[in-house]
């Protein structure tokens, strides 16, 4: 699947420290997420349905 990022609106956690790599999250659509390494913003990014990334965020797993 092909997604076109290029007007995405990428934002890191409120839990990144100001100074620290992490992760970018980009709202796509009511259906996708698409999450990026902030050190590579022009990298490859992957696309999560709506559903995928709420479990993702209902497992807890983000927060260790």
């Amino acid at each position: 699947m092909s997604v076109d990022l290029s007007g995405a609106r990428w934002f890191k956690s409120t839990h990144s420290q100001p100074s620290a790599d992490c992760v970018e999250i980009a709202h796509l659509s009511a259906e996708s997420v698409g999450v990026r390494d902030s050190k590579d913003p022009t990298g490859p990014a992957l696309v999560f349905s709506g559903e995928q990334w709420d479990r993702f965020l209902d497992s807890g797993i983000w927060r260790d």
